[in-house]
């Protein structure tokens, strides 16, 4: 009697056998062997000839029963449970270029409820999406990846999104543990790939494990202000019987900027001060720039962000932020009379490459350097507290009027007289 089967890339025609499961060695047992074997309703196995039903079994086999929810949580394979794990701790996406070693991963997304599966037909745009939808959502998405080379292949815009703090699950298949002893073709360091571009690796070693090795992936990832966690999963501790899925782990919170941060940018913005605040991360959304525009109300000091900062609200009614220019001249001229520059999140401005008879380090010397937040703490409630600190106004709608009127006077002294618009445009 004929069947189908998964095999690598497509179905691929078999025979149903009568075998003794005690036979067959381990390595057959991979995602396209199916044993079959008639049994009495109680289980018990019945001899060639005699009537029975017919038992299927294998890790091609859809693991699950019909509209019986609870038998089919309770027979679950290593896959399956890291996938349920990461739909409860909130993971709603997973962006894939999936190959033989992921495969029953994606089996299990059939079978799971609240995964969307996106396929990216190359894993530089599985990366880029999971970056660009990690900024946007401010959560992880995960992605799915076959093997080192996979990942190599994604390896570019997990840098972009490195950079940006984008919280990311790389969920990267691997060989068999005990097929890597013989260096197959597609055997490589795949924690040397990741390495580079995650804040936290690490390599399953059992499918009983899978699960709470997700839950940390998951954790990882939501370390404020985000990062990227790249979860090797071997290919047996994928189809290979687990428990259960893990419950989710507390999500960290961002530290508090210290009272002395604030204080010291405080006593710095006098009004008349040439003092610049510099901002990255969730600052730049709209509480942020509020608090910054009441700042910049009561003191003057200009609001900036970085050239690729990684997500920036703009807009009509928004307060404005100018963006710090690319090459390195543009920059020295952008930050030339800065007296103090107060970081929120950031870092100080240096030219992207460094070029014969030009600075790398683009702010002027004697500018005073001040860090009111770190990336690691809540800059948003840092620049709310530096705006009670400094007496700002309360009203918005003030604050940008007040703001726009000193960006036009301040950057017209940067620019030898002339009023830059392209600097005060949102």
């Amino acid at each position: 009697m004929p069947f189908y089967a998964p095999t690598a890339c497509n179905p691929g025609p078999g025979l149903s056998l009568i075998l003794d499961f005690d036979d067959v060695p381990p390595y057959c047992l991979s995602c396209f062997v199916t044993l079959r074997r008639k049994v009495r309703p109680e289980g018990r196995i019945v001899p060639p000839g005699t009537s029975g039903e017919l038992c299927t079994r294998g890790y091609s086999v859809m693991r699950g029963y019909w509209e019986d929810a609870e038998k089919t949580a309770a027979n679950m394979n290593g896959a399956e449970s890291l996938l349920r794990t990461l739909v409860g701790a909130g993971v709603e996406v997973c962006f894939g270029n999936p190959g033989t070693s992921e495969m029953h991963f994606v089996a299990a997304l059939d079978r799971v409820e609240g995964m969307r599966a996106v396929l990216g037909l190359f894993e530089g745009a599985v990366t880029g999406m999971a970056d660009g939808y990690g900024r946007m959502a401010e959560k992880p998405a995960a992605t799915l990846l076959h093997l080192g080379p996979g990942l190599a292949n994604g390896l570019a815009n997990l840098h972009n999104a490195r950079r940006a703090s984008t919280p990311i699950i790389n969920i990267v298949g691997d060989h068999a543990t005990y097929h890597a002893q013989f260096d197959a073709p597609l055997a490589s360091d795949v924690v040397g790939f990741a390495r580079p571009v995650s804040g936290w690796v690490h390599s399953s070693a059992s499918a009983r494990t899978v699960a709470a090795d997700g839950a940390r992936a998951v954790q990882a990832a939501l370390q404020y202000p985000g990062q990227i966690a790249t979860l090797i999963l071997p290919a047996d501790t994928a189809w290979l019987e687990a428990d259960r899925p893990a419950p989710a782990l507390p999500k960290s919170m961002p530290a508090i900027a210290s009272v002395e941060a604030i204080e010291q940018a405080a006593g710095v913005l006098q009004p008349g001060s040439k003092t610049m605040i510099l901002i990255r991360g969730a600052a730049l959304k709209e509480r942020g720039l509020d608090a910054a525009g009441r700042v910049a109300a009561a003191t003057g000091a200009r609001i900036a962000c970085d050239t690729f900062a990684p997500r920036c609200q703009r807009g009509v009614g928004r307060v404005k932020v100018e963006r710090i220019p690319y090459f390195a001249e543009q920059i020295v001229e952008f930050m030339k009379g800065t007296e103090q520059l107060i970081l929120v999140g950031a870092s100080p401005p240096v030219s992207f490459f460094a070029y014969p008879n030009k600075p790398s380090w683009c702010t002027p010397e004697d500018c005073r350097i001040l860090y009111l937040a770190h990336a690691h703490e809540d800059g948003t409630a840092a620049l709310e507290a530096l705006a009670d600190a400094v007496n700002a106004p309360q009203t918005a709608v003030a604050c940008r009027h007040i703001q726009e009127t000193r960006y036009s006077e301040w950057t017209a002294e940067s620019v030898n007289g002339r009023t830059d618009h392209r600097s005060l445009s949102s």
